[in-house]
């Protein structure tokens, strides 16, 4: 009997040798090939031109996001907004590149009012601008927007992790938690 279970716990031992190691499991959905982000520039909440490319060398976080949104925009800024103040987030220079889908009504004051009620940090950038620079940032996101009941702007919800590299690396729905956002950075550090 001993012999049976010495034999056994060494063909479980080496059970995994030799074969390729399992990838890892994300939480968010991995694009694979990771394609390049669509480049773009626009105005943060000072007045700042910001753009993905100055993201370079740090993860980021591109989402799509209107200041008068009844529901969903508040959650994916406020659970973003928690993922920045982690040690991992920062360890990565984690940046926030929130688009707006709103350009009639995400003004600049509009948009420094919800920075500040939203107590959004300062490595969260709120970026707006008019309809023709917007809409070349929804296409390149494949962002579908359309006026919704009431003022409200029915648009696509989720949020886009951006590599070191500039590349596209993982997708996230609107239900995306701030642990989902700290599994995968951990992960794709070398932390996981």
């Amino acid at each position: 009997m001993r012999k049976a279970l010495v034999g056994l716990a060494a063909l479980v031992a080496c059970a995994g040798c030799g074969g390729k190691a399992s990838p890892p499991a994300f939480r968010g959905t991995e694009l694979s090939p990771p394609a390049v982000a669509p480049a773009f520039t626009l105005t943060d909440q000072q007045g700042r031109r910001v753009s993905l490319a100055g993201a370079r060398g740090h993860y980021a976080v591109v989402t799509f996001l209107y200041t008068h949104c009844p529901d969903v925009c508040p959650v994916i800024a406020g659970n973003l907004n928690r993922v920045l103040a982690t040690p991992v987030a920062r360890r990565a220079g984690l940046r926030v590149l929130a688009v707006s889908v709103d350009p009639t009504r995400d003004t600049p004051a509009a948009v420094r009012r919800y920075v500040r009620e939203h107590r959004l940090r300062p490595a969260f950038s709120y970026l707006i601008g008019t309809h023709a620079q917007l809409a070349p940032v929804w296409r390149g996101f494949h962002v579908a927007t359309a006026p919704g009941p009431g003022g409200t702007v029915s648009h696509s919800a989720f949020e886009i992790l951006v590599d070191p590299e500039g590349k596209e690396r993982l997708i996230y729905d609107a239900k995306a938690t701030p642990a989902d956002f700290v599994h995968d950075l951990g992960l794709l550090q070398g932390d996981g």
